[in-house]
């Protein structure tokens, strides 16, 4: 899949290459990476969307085609759901080097009852500065908004309030923090990990799950939300204060921090 996402492959095809039937390939792959083929593979279309706009210059509408999408619109709809805003808008943001995130990407506000995930999040040594995204998502699928989230810049504890009673997925990826590095593509996770099983919130109580991260591999869901790449404070902090006033006027929607 990462090495022919742009082909029109079929569960059939994909089956194949593993010399398995697709239906026993189904049950085989779900209980690897916990989703089915063809959601994983959908991920990592636009996962690799994601990288085309943020590193090269060429237009939404070839970045479509260039991933395996036949219409701009079903692109432009479905990476919007998925990584929360829409392409062209994606790569303006990340260009800018904005200071926190867009309001489409923030949590919404609780209803009903309000529950709370909380426990430590351990991260493999390392010698390099990092931060740490945590967020509670509805699916298993780390995509979209998600309905909680907590940023870290160490190991430690976290806590994720506000969730609504049912079932939740924890999802945390960890990320080189170099404080000069201005391509946000260089910000993709070292690390990522998850709680053991879903959460269950029941009355708006707290549930304690404690979050192992491990380096990234190939079995693993790719991140479709738009962080950390929009996540860009350290950028702005190398540009100019005059070019970052500049850049902050002209970005609708962009929060300015104190």
């Amino acid at each position: 899949m990462w090495e022919r996402f742009d082909e029109p492959l079929t569960l059939t095809d994909i089956a194949d290459s593993a010399i398995l039937s697709k239906f026993y390939f189904s049950r085989v792959f779900r209980t690897l990476t916990g989703t089915s083929p063809s959601r994983f593979l959908a991920a990592i279309r636009l996962c690799m969307a994601k990288k085309l706009l943020l590193e090269t210059s060429a237009s939404v509408t070839d970045i479509s085609f260039m991933v395996g999408y036949n219409s701009l619109g079903t692109f432009t709809s479905r990476f919007t759901r998925s990584v929360g805003v829409p392409p062209a808008r994606f790569r303006m943001l990340s260009e800018l080097g904005m200071d926190g995130t867009p309001s489409a990407l923030r949590p919404g506000r609780p209803t009903g009852h309000s529950g709370t995930v909380q426990g430590e999040l351990y991260v493999p040594e390392t010698d390099l500065p990092i931060r740490i995204y945590v967020a509670a998502f509805k699916e298993s699928i780390p995509e979209g908004q998600p309905k909680a989230c907590d940023v870290l810049d160490k190991t430690g504890p976290y806590r994720l309030t506000g969730l609504p009673d049912g079932q939740w997925y924890v999802r945390a990826a960890v990320v080189s923090r170099a404080p000069v590095e201005p391509r946000p593509w260089v910000r993709q996770p070292l690390f990522v990990g998850s709680s053991h099983l879903p959460v269950v919130i029941s009355g708006g109580g707290t549930v304690e799950a404690d979050v192992m991260t491990r380096p990234l591999g190939k079995l693993d869901i790719p991140i479709l939300l738009a962080l950390p790449e929009l996540d860009g404070r350290q950028q702005l902090d190398v540009l100019r204060p005059t070019q970052r006033a500049v850049q902050l006027a002209r970005a609708p929607g962009v929060r300015r921090s104190g």
